[in-house]
């Protein structure tokens, strides 16, 4: 790269993953993208970057050490990469965005997810518990030590925005709220011919509803053990006859498999995918009950492909839904009870909730991700 074609100051970004696989991820890879189309000589401090946007113009990856792909491990040695080069950069006024807590610098904090809001349940033997327990002591500490220093902070939803102000103690002045966008072209209503493609596909080849769950199992934070309670008692009532696709891995998974297993068949877990938008299109319903969420992407992108989504009340997106739409929103993700008779009342009502959420659809796919990453530009004083 030839810095000298790449005017004003450098701007330095610290995060995990670029990559467009979702959530933060996805925002980071966004913004960096953006910054590079406007010109600018941008620094990606990070573990893993797409190939194709350290290809551009402009684009420069320093790479830090995942030992045993361990996030806890990782953790220090990105903080670490990132004030160094935070420093390095500073005498040509570099600009740094980091995000929460993995690096300590007063310039611009990007937050996805706020630790002090979230306690994870503890899950697994005594040495997972122990490793949960000092990773969620040391994400505080690192989180309350780096927001303190920001100049800018950035919040994904009103809802982020209200922890960090009232559960750090940020000044409501600096703490601004950008919503994610959406990539229209993979996450929008199929046409008929696309959802016969997508079930055929998926092996789904009768006309049964079908429940979509998708979010990572670390823990049980994103409720799914909430739903398979609530297909329980569904199940159990009778007249109940519909399938549930459950998209995600992790350590939660087999626990949360032997749960399922006397349902009866009912339940298909899909595992880590990276075909989401097409597994939506073979769907009907997407049910999110979250206990925990700063925002919910995989809410927004069912949204966007035209599939009512019943989420937590609590979580950021909800923030969103209108008011012809407010009875798809879960008052207490611990009610099993209550999220089986929203589940009803979305079977019985199926044509009208689909034809209430055509206008949300539209709504937020308007907003792409670089329009998202342009608003956050300029909320940060990153472009002029």
């Amino acid at each position: 790269m030839s810095q000298s074609r790449h005017s004003g100051a450098p701007i330095v970004l610290v995060s995990g993953d670029f990559v467009a696989t979702g959530g933060m991820d996805q925002a980071n890879h966004a913004l960096a993208a953006h910054l590079l189309r406007l010109g600018h000589e941008v620094h990606l401090v990070a573990h893993r970057v797409d190939p194709a946007l350290v290809a551009r113009p402009g684009a420069v990856f320093h790479p830090v050490r995942k030992p045993l792909n361990s996030y806890v491990l990782s953790e220090p040695l990105l903080r670490r990469a990132g004030r160094s080069w935070a420093r390095r950069l500073a005498p040509r006024g570099a600009r740094v965005v980091v995000n929460g807590g993995n690096c300590d610098w007063g310039d611009v904090n990007w937050v996805h997810y706020v630790h002090a809001a979230w306690s994870p349940l503890p899950t697994g033997g005594v040495l997972r518990r122990l490793k949960s327990a000092y990773s969620h002591a040391s994400a505080l500490a690192a989180e309350r030590q780096s927001l303190r220093r920001a100049a800018v902070v950035v919040a994904d939803s009103e809802r982020t925005r209200g922890d960090l102000i009232g559960l750090l103690g940020l000044d409501p002045a600096r703490v601004h709220t950008v919503y994610y966008g959406v990539d229209a072209d993979r996450f929008r209503p199929p046409t008929a011919v696309e959802r016969s493609a997508a079930r055929a596909r998926l092996g789904w080849d009768d006309d049964r509803p079908t429940v979509a769950f998708v979010g990572a199992l670390g823990d049980l934070r994103k409720g799914l053990d909430t739903l398979l309670a609530a297909w329980r008692v569904l199940e159990s009532g009778g007249g109940w006859n519909a399938r549930l696709a459950v998209v995600g891995a992790g350590a939660a998974l087999a626990r949360l498999k032997e749960d399922a297993s006397t349902l009866g068949g009912s339940v298909e877990f899909l595992g880590f995918r990276t075909d989401v938008p097409e597994i939506l299109r073979g769907c009907d319903v997407l049910v999110s009950p979250v206990r925990y969420e700063p925002y919910g992407l995989n809410v927004q992108e069912a949204l966007c492909s035209g599939l009512p989504a019943l989420v937590s009340r609590s979580a950021g997106v909800a923030e969103r839904y209108p008011p012809e739409l407010l009875d798809l929103l879960i008052p207490d993700p611990e009610d099993p009870m209550d999220l089986a008779d929203r589940l009803r009342r979305w079977r019985d009502g199926r044509d009208r909730y689909a034809a209430a959420v055509a206008t949300l659809s539209d709504q937020l796919r308007a907003t792409t991700w670089d329009d998202s990453a342009a608003q956050f530009a300029r909320v940060a004083r990153l472009v002029r």
